[in-house]
C-alpha cells in the first residue's frame, strides 16, 4: 500500500486515471477505470470519480465526495455509521454495501459464499455481488496511451 499522502502528492502533479482491476474465485478478471480527484489531508483524502470505461458494472458514487475512514476514525462527521469497524478496512464508502476492496482476506465458504462484509467484494447497486480472490489498485497520468 502506497498510503494516502503519497498518492495525494502524485496526483497534484497534473490529471490522473484510476484503475481497479478484480479478480474472482473463478479465475475471471475485469477492470474498471475512473477519472479522479484525491483532496488532501485536510479533507479527510476526499475521492471523487467519472467512470471511463471497464468491464464490471460501477459500484462507487460518481461526482460524490467520498471521505476516507478506517476503523478508528469516521471518514465524515455527519455518517452515522462507521463502515470499516463493521466491513472491516479503510476505504472511501459512501454506503457500507458497495464496494470492500480493502478488507480481510477471506476465502468462500462452499459454494463460493462468503461472510457478507468480511471479505474483498465489488456491489454494484443493480447487481450482484462479486465476491474476489485479489484486486489492484493502479493510477497513472492522463496523457499516457494506456495502462498496457
Amino acid at each position: 500500500w502506497l498510503g494516502l499522502r503519497k498518492i495525494y502528492s502524485i496526483t497534484r502533479q497534473g490529471s490522473y486515471l484510476l484503475r481497479i482491476e478484480l479478480q474472482d474465485w473463478r479465475g475471471n478478471r475485469r477492470h474498471i477505470e475512473y477519472s479522479f480527484s484525491l483532496g488532501g489531508p485536510s479533507t479527510n483524502f476526499t475521492l471523487q470519480l467519472a467512470r471511463t470505461s471497464g468491464s464490471i458494472p460501477n459500484a462507487l458514487p460518481e461526482r460524490a465526495e467520498l471521505h476516507f475512514c478506517t476503523a478508528d476514525r469516521a471518514g465524515h462527521a455527519a455518517t452515522e455509521l462507521n463502515c470499516p469497524e463493521s466491513h472491516l478496512g479503510g476505504w472511501w464508502h459512501s454506503e457500507c454495501e458497495e464496494t470492500n476492496l480493502n478488507g480481510k482476506y477471506v476465502v468462500p465458504r462452499s459454494r463460493g459464499r462468503l461472510d457478507r462484509g468480511k471479505g474483498l467484494y465489488w456491489k454494484p447497486k443493480k447487481g450482484r455481488y462479486y465476491l474476489l480472490k485479489s484486486t489492484k489498485i493502479m493510477i497513472h497520468p492522463t496523457d499516457l496511451k494506456s495502462f498496457d
